[in-house]
């Protein structure tokens, strides 16, 4: 019978059916960042559970850390040094992997995981986060869970999961050269909104995404869960498998052709079904940016504020406005143009190397503007020391962008850090929410090249198409 990828995956994972839709499913690894990890791990320690199979659980030091230049334990949230210790001490205690402050792998967990092969295609992973989304686009069935559920299934390799349904988006085209993968999710958003995926695995396909390299792909994926999607995935191809070859958790030998031939079937079948199919063409997509408090809130650079009228199938009027007077913004007007103070580039959406340099491309030789507090934090110490290794560290640093050290940082308000009450920033990341990057403060998010070409400006600006030489 033709089945789905997620049905494949699926199938090869269930240990037994459960009533229903439900079964108990096999977890082949468990992520964990400081933020909740140490929550789940001194947990299973006080009931005297062993972690089943430690070699297959990690964690890693990120939401809480501090980024800057001479960071230790100490955070600017008053109990971050409590969490990180937590969970340094559980890790060690329970004999996890730990990618510790000072370990050159560490780094944001949907960044780092990649890097060094633990997400590698057909596994289960899970994670207490809900962009572990990201990770499904290297053709893993990955999803975000609570802390009890990390701690069940670090206890038992196992996760009682109810059946999702599933959903395709097939793109077809390709994006024109000045539009990105974080476009395409934005785009994707303002069409179907925040519940469009709700509860289902959504595939993305077509020749718009086979030509998406790694990195994109799992940008794409990222932003999956504020369409409200259980999880993204995309099947595999050669470009994944290339990425994965030789990374250090990643098979090898005479186990990497066994695991390459199995990887060769990851794929949906031509006439396998799914409970929702859309399309969409890539060439209608153009440089996008959020204009409300939330990521279905975006539209075209240029493009006016739309109406409550004209989105009333996203957005309840009450929602509208309330975005609107957050956000002093009105119908009509063009967020183009809109004075910004601080430009962010970083997050597990928009951190990679691809991301900082396509940034400096639209930097290099020029200063932001003397209103703007611009940052760029590298998603992990192995993208900083590349970004270094190329110098794209002086490029954002004679431009006038502070340079840090890998963590989430100023993606959310939880580490401690954050931006003005009510000063308007442009960033990469991947929510907008009230109060996302500090108290009061208005977030519009974009693509890297958006953010670097607005910084520049000093107010909301589109990027010049240009080519990656540096």
């Amino acid at each position: 019978m033709s089945k789905t990828l997620f049905e494949k995956l699926w199938d090869i994972h269930v240990v037994m059916d459960i009533d229903g839709d439900a079964a108990l499913l096999a977890i082949d690894r468990v992520l964990m960042h400081e933020r909740t990890g140490g929550v789940a791990l001194e947990s299973l320690a006080l009931a005297g559970r062993p972690v089943l199979a430690p070699e297959r659980a990690f964690a890693t030091m990120d939401h809480i850390v501090d980024t800057r230049p001479g960071r230790g334990d100490a955070t600017l949230m008053p109990t971050g040094t409590a969490f990180i210790q937590a969970t340094r001490q559980g890790a060690r205690a329970a004999g996890i992997h730990l990618f510790d402050i000072t370990d050159p792998r560490q780094g944001i967990v949907h960044v780092m995981s990649p890097e060094q092969g633990i997400l590698i295609p057909g596994i289960t992973l899970v994670c207490p986060d809900s962009h572990t989304c990201t990770q499904g686009a290297f053709g893993a069935l990955a999803w975000g869970i609570g802390s009890s559920e990390a701690e069940h299934a670090l206890a038992t390799g196992t996760l009682r999961v109810q059946r999702p349904g599933t959903m395709r988006i097939m793109i077809d085209s390709q994006l024109k050269p000045n539009v990105s993968a974080k476009d395409l999710a934005l785009h994707i958003l303002s069409r179907i909104g925040s519940a469009g995926a709700r509860g289902k695995v959504l595939e993305y396909a077509g020749s718009a995404i086979s030509a998406l390299d790694a990195e994109g792909r799992m940008t794409l994926c990222n932003m999956a869960t504020e369409l409200g999607a259980f999880t993204a995935i995309i099947a595999p191809d050669q470009k994944i498998f290339d990425y994965v070859k030789g990374r250090p958790f990643a098979p090898q030998g005479v186990d990497w052709d066994a695991a390459l031939a199995s990887w060769q079937s990851l794929y949906s079948d031509p006439d396998a079904r799914f409970d929702t199919d859309l399309r969409f063409d890539a060439a209608d997509v153009v440089p996008m940016v959020s204009w409300g408090t939330s990521p279905q809130q975006s539209l075209a650079l240029g493009a006016p504020v739309p109406t409550a009228q004209a989105v009333a199938g996203r957005d309840t009027a009450e929602a509208h406005a309330r975005a609107r007077d957050y956000m002093d913004v009105t119908p009509g007007q063009p967020v183009t143009g809109l004075r910004i103070d601080g430009a962010f580039i970083g997050s597990c959406t928009n951190s990679r190397l691809s991301d900082l340099r396509r940034a400096a491309a639209i930097l290099k030789g020029q200063h932001v503007a003397d209103h703007v507090r611009a940052i760029c934090v590298p998603g992990s110490s192995q993208v900083k020391a590349q970004a270094e290794a190329e110098g794209l560290d002086r490029i954002f640093l004679d431009a006038g962008f502070e340079w840090r050290e890998a963590g989430c940082s100023m993606c959310f308000f939880a580490g401690g850090e954050s931006f003005g009450p009510q000063q308007r920033v442009i960033s990469s990341t991947n929510r907008n929410f009230e109060s996302r990057q500090g108290p009061s403060t208005r977030t519009h998010i974009a693509s890297p090249e958006t953010v670097a070409a607005s910084a520049l400006a000093g107010v909301i600006a589109a990027a010049p198409v240009r080519e990656i030489s540096l």
